[in-house]
């Protein structure tokens, strides 16, 4: 009959509902007799309530006014009592017109008793409501979490009313630095103080919890209420990004803990869509390096642009098997396969582009780890980032693929170890084969794309830190003024997208920059982890080891002779670096091939022959 499982309050909210009518009228009456209860015509009252409370039975119950609670009382509960009482009342009004009632029933108590059960109904639900939260929210009988919201903007106003039910918080004051709110009631909860004044009121009113509900709030300043927060031992949080509340991907209400991402001063990517719809849309896309974090993040976002088939190349099995569980798991729609095979296998890449046939290739297979690759694994790291390059690319381009995207890196720029100069030759490569007879045949784009760290990538400095942490410290930093740049893997990702739909502005080859905003002391990423974690500095050790082999104090984005020219995208530049032509690849590969293996000096000494720019274990490192 009501229509909700809460059929008991329903009916006795509907009950409740019939005593005003009948309060409503009688009230009405004794107003016109001035209160002289001898004056009421009784007998009148109970004829019209005879009747009358049937016809708003039926009005009350078509409304719907029983569907709710009254504890969430509000504005569009009010409307439709108000719709309510006054059809109902025009109903009536009729009704004594009808019956010539109109000159019997005083005109003034026809006007007041609909405006009365107005009042009694609507006043009853907000006063039950606001009695029902004193109840449960009070800081007496409160079991929750006693949390401070930052911010008193929408943002943190829709939070406060997302909170208002949850019996895990409790909201017992906002702060805001615009003085025009400071003592102001916004939601029944007070605008206490200034952002700066968080220490005081953390103090006084015993808060374990901070909410940050401001989305354009500077990354500096999140560092600095992290590090408030942190000198106090109370848990700072954060809602949603801005992307993700108006993409509607989550609610404010879902709050979440403050990640390093949110500290990094990095802006939102904005990709072009419609572009990346005719690059990737409907299409077979390989991805090398698919188990990997980079490859792996590669594939999320092209997922997303729904490829007729995803090719996910990777060598490593067992990160091939967790890449392949949580991709059928999450994207059950999408074809895909999952491929093992090594980069230098010709053999191997024959068999997969004649049975694939992509269109797109994203290059991310390398060996990246600079110290490990700097001794006992050089010329193999040669062989991988080099020729594997090399084979990948001859290949894509018999097999007439549209573009060849390849991962490059910042260690490529005037490099001082085997794995940034490796990357170096490899972009090399790729420009070569942009420009090669064989290519002017098929007409592959080739493009280069260079990025600093990513966090949390494997290998990076970032697990490590964690890991660290995790066991007690100390953390380990080799340098006190060691200095990287960095990016989220998914912002790398859609870069990376971003520059292989551009690639060919300027006829193929081109090597995309990306804008990686300013670089990062390792020793403040390493104290931001820290207080991330709920700990200070009196609890992890940060202690310095020195510099390893073939590590920069900074890395560069371009080399001395390199300059940049700017792109459509705001985040990406075209580095204008120096050609090489199909001679000088015809020479390495020659080379290379000849070569059975070499040792660590012999290696480096090999990639000197080719990159120009490169100084193993030079001053630059230092």
């Amino acid at each position: 009959m009501f229509g909700n499982k809460y059929g008991i309050r329903s009916v006795i909210a509907f009950i409740h509902d019939l005593i005003a009518v009948a309060a409503s009228w009688l009230f009405a009456f004794l107003f016109y007799a001035n209160f002289k209860v001898a004056n009421v015509p009784f007998t009148l009252l109970g004829d019209i309530l005879s009747w009358i409370l049937p016809v708003q039975a039926v009005f009350f119950l078509w409304f719907g006014l029983y569907r709710g609670l009254w504890r969430y009382a509000s504005l569009p509960d009010l409307k439709r009592i108000t719709v309510t009482v006054l059809l109902s009342a025009a109903l009536v009004t009729s009704v004594f017109w009808q019956l010539a009632l109109l000159g019997i029933v005083p005109y003034s108590v026809n006007i007041l008793a609909p405006i009365l059960l107005l009042l009694i109904m609507g006043g009853s639900r907000l006063i039950y409501r606001a009695w029902k939260e004193r109840r449960l929210y009070s800081l007496k009988n409160y079991e929750g979490k006693l949390v401070l919201i930052l911010g008193a903007g929408n943002t943190a106003l829709n939070l406060v009313k997302d909170l208002a039910g949850n019996q895990d918080w409790h909201v017992v004051g906002m702060l805001d630095d615009d003085p025009g709110k400071l003592d102001t009631r916004l939601h029944g909860v007070r605008v206490l103080g200034t952002i700066d004044d968080l220490p005081h009121w953390v103090h006084k009113l015993n808060v374990g919890h901070v909410i940050i509900a401001m989305p354009s709030l500077s990354h500096r300043a999140h560092r600095h209420i992290l590090e408030m927060c942190s000198e106090m031992s109370v848990k700072a949080m954060i809602i949603p990004s801005y992307q993700d509340l108006i993409n509607g991907k989550t609610t404010v209400s879902q709050i979440r803990e403050i990640q390093l991402d949110d500290l990094l001063g990095r802006e939102p990517v904005v990709l072009d869509d419609e572009g990346l719809h005719g690059l990737l849309t409907g299409k077979t896309i390989l991805v090398t390096g698919a188990g990997g974090s980079i490859g792996a993040e590669l594939c999320r976002q092209i997922v997303a642009f729904q490829p007729a088939h995803l090719v996910l190349l990777e060598l490593n099995e067992y990160a091939l098997y967790c890449t392949q569980e949580e991709f059928q798991t999450n994207f059950p729609d999408t074809r895909m396969s999952f491929v093992i095979g090594d980069i230098k296998d010709n053999a191997r890449l024959q068999q997969i582009f004649a049975q694939y046939r992509p269109s797109v290739v994203f290059h991310a297979a390398a060996y990246k780890h600079v110290p490990l690759m700097e001794h006992e694994n050089a010329w193999q790291a040669v062989l991988n980032n080099v020729m594997g390059t090399y084979i990948l690319a001859d290949t894509a381009i018999h097999y007439d693929v549209e573009k060849f995207v390849l991962v490059s890196t910042d260690k490529a720029v005037n490099p001082v170890n085997t794995m940034g100069a490796s990357k170096r030759l490899a972009e090399m490569v790729c420009q070569a084969m942009q420009q090669s007879t064989l290519n002017q045949q098929h007409g592959t784009c080739f493009v280069m794309v260079r990025f600093g760290n990513v966090l949390g990538s494997a290998g990076s400095v970032i697990p490590k830190f964690r890991k660290q942490i995790a066991s007690g410290g100390p953390i380990t930093v080799t340098h006190p003024d060691m200095t990287r740049y960095f990016m989220s893997i998914p912002e790398a990702a859609q870069l990376v997208l971003q520059a292989g739909l551009m690639g060919g502005l300027k006829g193929g080859g081109e090597i995309f920059v990306m804008d990686m905003g300013d670089p990062v002391k390792i020793t403040e990423l390493a104290s931001d982890l820290i207080r991330l974690s709920g700990l200070g500095e009196d609890d992890i050790r940060i202690v310095f080891t020195g510099l390893r082999p073939g590590e920069k104090l900074h890395e560069e984005l371009l080399s001395a002779n390199e300059n940049t020219v700017p792109t459509p995208h705001a985040k990406l530049r075209i580095a204008q670096a120096p050609e090489v032509n199909e001679q000088w690849l015809a020479a390495l590969i020659t080379r290379f091939e000849k070569i059975k293996a070499l040792n660590d000096v012999e290696a480096r000494a090999e990639l000197a022959r080719w990159v120009p720019e490169y100084t193993p274990n030079g001053e630059s490192m230092h």
